[in-house]
C-alpha cells in the first residue's frame, strides 16, 4: 500500500495529495469482478488481487503510465470506463467518490495525453455535478479541477460543457462546493486567457441561453465570464453584442448591488469598445433592444439604454432613422420627468435633438431611385462602412402602440438584401399623434412633439401633407392647452400647414363642406407654379400683394372659428392671445380678411358679435397690427379699400365697432351717419358699455392723430359731430366727463383765420360706396334684432337693457 501512495497529483486547493488522502482502509476498497477489468489481458489480471477487491485510485494511475509507456490506447480507455461506469456513475456514494477520485489520477498519469481521453473523462465528472449529494459534488469539483489542470489547454473544445456545468455549480446552496466551482472557474478563465484557440462561436449561443438566469450567482458567474473575454485582445465580443447585450441590461437590474455594479462596468467597456471602433458595430442590431430598455422602470436600467441610445444616434447617424418611431416611443415621456430623473431627462433631450437633426430635406422625395439614400451622417460619422447597413439579419423596426402607449410590439424582419435607410414617416406620426390624444402626456413632451411635427413640416412637407388630414382636428383641440408655451408650438405648427407650397391643392375653397356663399370681398388665394415646386421652403415673404396661403388656410380658419364658437371660455381667455400669435407667424391682411368673410356668413349672430369685438379690439390694440393699421387707416390702395369693405361688411355685427373702425380709417362723415341710425337701435346695457369703451379708446395713443385732428375743425366736422354724437349717446358717467372734457378743447372756429376749401371728400377719392354700405349696417342689425326676439319669445334670457 505504502508504494501506490507516492503517486503524485495536486489537489483543488494546489496541494499535492498526501498518503493520508489516498490512504484506504479495506473498508473503502472497492469490490469488483476480476474478470470485469480485462479478462482477456493477462498482464493486467496478474496485476489484480485475488481477494476480489480492487486497490486505491493510484493502483489504477499506476497502471494508465504503465499503458502510457506501452502506448495502448485500449486498455486506457478500458480503464477509465471502469472507473466511469462502475465506480463514478454507480450508485453508491463512496464507489462515485472513488470513481471521481480516480478518474482525476487518471488524468494526472495522462499527462499532457490526456487530451486524447477528455471526453470519456469529463462526462461522468459533470454528471456527478448533478448529485443530490453536496459533499459528492465538491468531489466532482476536485477531480474536474485536477483535470482541467493536467489538461490546460486541450479542454477547450469542451469548454461548452464545463462552462454549462460550472454556470450551475455557480449558483450551488453548499458554500463549499460554490468555493471549489470559484477556484476551478479560475483555472479555466487563466485558460482561456492564454489561449488563442477559444471557439467563441461556439460559446455564444450557450452564453445567450444562460445570460437570463434569474439567480444571483449565476448572473455573476456570467458577468464576470463576460468581462474577462472583452479583456483579451484576440476575442472580438463586439461583433456578438447582440446577442447578449438584452441580457446585460436585465441583469443590470438585478437586486444586488455587486452585480449590478459588475454589470455597469461590462456596459461601460462595451461601449468604450464601440466609440472606438463604430465601423464594427451592428447598430441596426442593438437598436430595437435599446428602445425597449429606455422604457424599462428601472431608473439604472433606463439611463444606461438611454446613454447608449445617445451614442448609437450620434456615431451611427441615419442607420438609426429606420427606428425612429421606436426611439421616439421611449424618449418622449422622459422629457418630462422631473427633477428626480433629471439625468434621464437630459440624456433623452440629446437623443431627441440628434434624432431630428438626421430629418432632412432629401428625406422628401417622392421617386423610389431617390429614397435609397446613401449613408450621410456626421463627419466623425464617414469612417462608416457601408456593411453595417446591409449586414445579414440587420431588423427593420415597427411598433404596434396601445390607446396609452404602454407597450410596443417588435417584429424583427430578417433580411440579406440591402435595406434602404429612410425616413420611416408614417411610424413617427403615429407616435406623435398618440402623445398628442393622451392627456397624461406631460406638457415638455407636448412642446417635443409639437416641435417634431414643424420640423417635419419644413423638411418633408409632401409627405406631411398626406397626414394632414388626421392631424388636423388634434392640432385644433390643442390650442385648449393649459401652457401658453404649449399653444405658441401648436400654431407653428398649424401657421406652417397653412402657409407651406406643398399644401396647395386644385380645390381651394372652403374645405369642411359648409355652404359658403361668394361674397363681394371674396377671399383670392393666388398660387404660383414655383410655389408648388419647391419642397423645403416656407415660400414667398408675406406681404399684403403676395399673400402666401395654401387650400389649408381657409379651413384653418374656419374650423379656429368654429373651435371658438364652441368653447367661448377659450375666446375669453386665450382668443386674442392666439389671434395675435398668428398674426406675427403668418401674414395679418390675409387673417382678418378671411376671418371677416367667414363671420359674414356666420348663423349665430351673437357670437359674430363677441368675435366681432375681439377681433376689433385687437385691431386697434395690439403692436402686432400697427403695420396693419396705418395700412387701412388712409385707405390709399385698392388692397386696403377692399380690406376694409371686408371688414365693415363682418364689422356690422357689432355697432360700435363698425363706428370704431371708420373712426381708425378717417371715414369720420359715414361715422356721424351710423351714430345717427344708432336711435333706431335697441339701446342694451352692453351697448352702451362698449361705447364707454371705445371713449376710452379714443383717450389711448392709438387714436393720437384723431385727437390732433380736431384742431382742423373746419376740415373735420363730422369727426367733432361724431364724437358729439357718443357723448349724446352716453348716460352722466365718466366716460362722458372724459369725452365732454375732450371735446371743450376743441378750439373756436371763429377765432381760427381763413382757410381754403377742404378737399374733396375721402368717399369720392377712394370710390366706396357708403350708401350700400350703410345699408347693409341696417339690414345687419335688423337681423340681431329678430334674434333677440325670438330668443324672448322663446323664453331666452334677453339682454341686458337700460330703462330709459
Amino acid at each position: 500500500m505504502g508504494e501506490l501512495t507516492r503517486l503524485p497529483s495536486l489537489g483543488i486547493c494546489g496541494r499535492r495529495l498526501t498518503s493520508t488522502s489516498w490512504k484506504l482502509s479495506r473498508t473503502s476498497l472497492w469490490r469488483i469482478p476480476c474478470r470485469s477489468l480485462c479478462p482477456s489481458t493477462p498482464c493486467l489480471a496478474m496485476q489484480i488481487s485475488y481477494t476480489g477487491f480492487l486497490p486505491s485510485p493510484l493502483f489504477s494511475a499506476r497502471l494508465v503510465r504503465e499503458f502510457v509507456a506501452q502506448n495502448n490506447a485500449v486498455q486506457i480507455k478500458h480503464v477509465i470506463q471502469i472507473l466511469s461506469q462502475e465506480f463514478a456513475l454507480s450508485q453508491h456514494p463512496h464507489s462515485r467518490k472513488g470513481g471521481l477520485i480516480g478518474l482525476a489520477a487518471c488524468s494526472i498519469a495522462l499527462g499532457k495525453d490526456s487530451g486524447l481521453y477528455l471526453k470519456e473523462l469529463i462526462e461522468p465528472v459533470l454528471t456527478c455535478f448533478n448529485d443530490a449529494d453536496s459533499r459528492l459534488r465538491y468531489y466532482a469539483c476536485e477531480a474536474l479541477y485536477n483535470i482541467v489542470k493536467v489538461a490546460r489547454g486541450s479542454v477547450l473544445p469542451h469548454f461548452n460543457v464545463l462552462f454549462d456545468g460550472l454556470s450551475k455549480l455557480a449558483a450551488d446552496p453548499d458554500p463549499n462546493v460554490k468555493s471549489g466551482s470559484e477556484l476551478l472557474d479560475r483555472l479555466l478563465k487563466d485558460i482561456v486567457t492564454e489561449s488563442n484557440k477559444f471557439d467563441l462561436v461556439g460559446f455564444i449561443p450557450l452564453l445567450r441561453e444562460r445570460i437570463y438566469s434569474n439567480n444571483q450567482y449565476a448572473r455573476q458567474f456570467i458577468i464576470s465570464w463576460i468581462l474577462v473575454l472583452e479583456s483579451v485582445p484576440d476575442i472580438n465580443l463586439l461583433d456578438y453584442l447582440p446577442e447578449i447585450l438584452d441580457g446585460l441590461f436585465q441583469i443590470l437590474g438585478d437586486n444586488s448591488k455587486e452585480i449590478r455594479k459588475m454589470c455597469e462596468v461590462a456596459l461601460g467597456e462595451f461601449l468604450k469598445e464601440i466609440k472606438k471602433n463604430p465601423s464594427s458595430v451592428k447598430f441596426a442590431e442593438m437598436a430595437n433592444i435599446l428602445v425597449i430598455h429606455c422604457q424599462a422602470s428601472d431608473d439604472l436600467i433606463q439611463l444606461t439604454a438611454m446613454c447608449w441610445m445617445r451614442e448609437f444616434i450620434q456615431l451611427a447617424g441615419r442607420v438609426m432613422l429606420p427606428y425612429s418611431s421606436g426611439i421616439l416611443t421611449a424618449v418622449l415621456p422622459c422629457l418630462s420627468y422631473d427633477d428626480r430623473k433629471k439625468s434621464i431627462k437630459e440624456v433623452a433631450n440629446v437623443c431627441n435633438q440628434s434624432l431630428m437633426k438626421l430629418v432632412i430635406p432629401e428625406d422628401d422625395e417622392t421617386d423610389e431611385s431617390k429614397q435609397s439614400l446613401s449613408l450621410q451622417t456626421e463627419p466623425k460619422e464617414e469612417s462608416l462602412s457601408q456593411q453595417e447597413v446591409t449586414s445579414s439579419g440587420e431588423s427593420l423596426f415597427t411598433l404596434a402602440f396601445d390607446s396609452n402607449l404602454s407597450s410596443a410590439s417588435v417584429f424583427n424582419v430578417s433580411s440579406t438584401d440591402r435595406v434602404p435607410v429612410t425616413l420611416n414617416l408614417d411610424g413617427i406620426v403615429q407616435v406623435l399623434d398618440c402623445h398628442l390624444h393622451d392627456s397624461a402626456t406631460g406638457m415638455m413632451t407636448r412642446i417635443a412633439v409639437l416641435k417634431w411635427l414643424y420640423h417635419l413640416y419644413i423638411k418633408t412637407p409632401r409627405k406631411m401633407f398626406r397626414h394632414t388630414d388626421s392631424l388636423f382636428p388634434i392640432l385644433l383641440r390643442t390650442l385648449s392647452d393649459e401652457s401658453d408655451e404649449v399653444i405658441l408650438k401648436d400654431l407653428e405648427v398649424l401657421a406652417e400647414i397653412a402657409s407651406s407650397p406643398a399644401g396647395q391643392t386644385e380645390d381651394q375653397g372652403p374645405c369642411d363642406g359648409s355652404d359658403m356663399r361668394s361674397s363681394q370681398s371674396e377671399l383670392h388665394i393666388p398660387v404660383k407654379a414655383s410655389q408648388l415646386s419647391s419642397s423645403g421652403t416656407k415660400g414667398m415673404e408675406c406681404s399684403p400683394s403676395t399673400p402666401t396661403m395654401n387650400s389649408y388656410f381657409y379651413k384653418f380658419m374656419i374650423n379656429l372659428l368654429k373651435r371658438f364658437s364652441s368653447e367661448r371660455k377659450l375666446l375669453e381667455t386665450r382668443g386674442a392671445f392666439i389671434i395675435r400669435q398668428l398674426c406675427l407667424l403668418l401674414n395679418a391682411e390675409n387673417i382678418f380678411h378671411s376671418m371677416a368673410d367667414i363671420l359674414l356668413r356666420e348663423e349665430d349672430l351673437k357670437f359674430a358679435s363677441t368675435m366681432v369685438h375681439t377681433l376689433n379690439t385687437i385691431l386697434l390694440t395690439s403692436s402686432e397690427l400697427f403695420q396693419l393699421r396705418n395700412q387701412l387707416k388712409d385707405l390709399k390702395t385698392p388692397e386696403s379699400r377692399n380690406l376694409f369693405c371686408c371688414l365693415y361688411r363682418s364689422w356690422c355685427h357689432n355697432p360700435v365697432t363698425t363706428v370704431s373702425l371708420c373712426f381708425l380709417t378717417q371715414n369720420y362723415k359715414h361715422a356721424y351717419d351710423l351714430i345717427q341710425k344708432f336711435g333706431d337701435l335697441e339701446v342694451t346695457v352692453d351697448f352702451l358699455t362698449e361705447v364707454d369703451k371705445l371713449v376710452q379708446l379714443i383717450e389711448c395713443p392709438i387714436f393720437t392723430y384723431l385727437r390732433l385732428q380736431l384742431l382742423d375743425v373746419k376740415n373735420n366736422p363730422y369727426l367733432i359731430k361724431a364724437l358729439y354724437g357718443l357723448l349724446m349717446l352716453l348716460p352722466q358717467s365718466s366716460a362722458f366727463q372724459l369725452l365732454s372734457h375732450r371735446l371743450q378743447c376743441v378750439p373756436n372756429p371763429e377765432l381760427l383765420p381763413g382757410e381754403t376749401s377742404p378737399p374733396a371728400s375721402k368717399a369720392t377719392a377712394t370710390n366706396i360706396d357708403y350708401l350700400e354700405l350703410l345699408q347693409h349696417f341696417e339690414r345687419v342689425q335688423n337681423k340681431h334684432l329678430e334674434v333677440r326676439h325670438q330668443r324672448a319669445g322663446r323664453g331666452e334670457p334677453p339682454d341686458r337693457r337700460v330703462v330709459l
